[in-house]
């Protein structure tokens, strides 16, 4: 518990990923990629449950193996590629309720797809959660203000160039930019009312939490090579 509030750390990984075959527990640095949270879960002791939600068993033996428990195989019609957040988040709370007997009042969202995540980026998305009264935190990276959406562009059905938001024509100075931020998935807390009563991940009252240092979420090969060679510069 933290605060008197019961926390559940619930970790999405099902196995239908199609960029990389069974992506989350492909190796990285020499061992699955699942398997990098659990320094996660050795430093976070005031949580009181860790699960996986997964459709694939192997995945399960996996999370099993680093101390995350599979209690549960994800039902088939939450394993597609089109199931939201939302919808795993609220299956798992809900299912962990009935199997633990006990009602949580807060749910932590760790995709293993961001390992360079560490414990003090979770830790402080908890507490700010739990301590300042917010409904949910999402921790977040400042975008690079080339890639601002005012500065995007679309090309129409005939070749034609345009700006994707009409206000960019009049960006002359990055000064006129109002700095954006981007989900990085490096952890996101959420109340339990936030999941039931309010049923989304971005409540009423949401807060961040800004990283700063280089974040990568996993999607192809070439970014397992990118985020081995930052974990290397960072362990040197």
């Amino acid at each position: 518990m933290l605060l008197n509030q019961r926390v559940l750390v619930v970790v999405p990984a099902r196995g239908g990923s199609k960029g990389v075959r069974l992506k989350n527990i492909h190796p990285l640095l020499g061992k699955p990629l699942l398997a990098h949270l659990e320094s996660i879960v050795v430093a976070l002791q005031y949580v009181d449950r860790w699960v996986v939600s997964t459709d694939h068993p192997e995945i399960a033996a996996v999370s099993r193996k680093v101390g995350i428990d599979a209690p549960f195989i994800r039902p088939e019609a939450l394993a597609g590629d089109q199931i939201s957040d939302l919808q795993v988040l609220t299956h798992a709370l809900q299912t962990m309720e009935q199997i633990d007997g006990v009602q949580y009042d807060v749910v932590v969202m760790l995709q293993p797809t961001s390992p360079l995540r560490t414990a003090s980026h979770v830790d402080t998305t908890i507490r700010k959660l739990v301590s300042e009264g917010w409904d949910a935190v999402w921790t977040v990276s400042p975008t690079d203000l080339k890639y601002h959406p005012l500065k995007q562009l679309v090309i129409g059905p005939e070749g034609h160039l345009d700006y994707f938001d009409q206000r960019g024509a009049a960006i002359i100075a990055r000064q006129q930019l109002t700095p954006v931020y981007h989900r990085n998935g490096a952890a996101y807390a959420f109340t339990r009312a936030c999941l039931l009563v309010q049923q989304t991940i971005l409540g009423l009252r949401t807060a961040a939490v800004v990283i700063d240092e280089p974040m990568v979420s996993i999607d192809t090969l070439d970014d397992f090579a990118r985020v081995e060679a930052l974990l290397r510069a960072r362990n040197s």
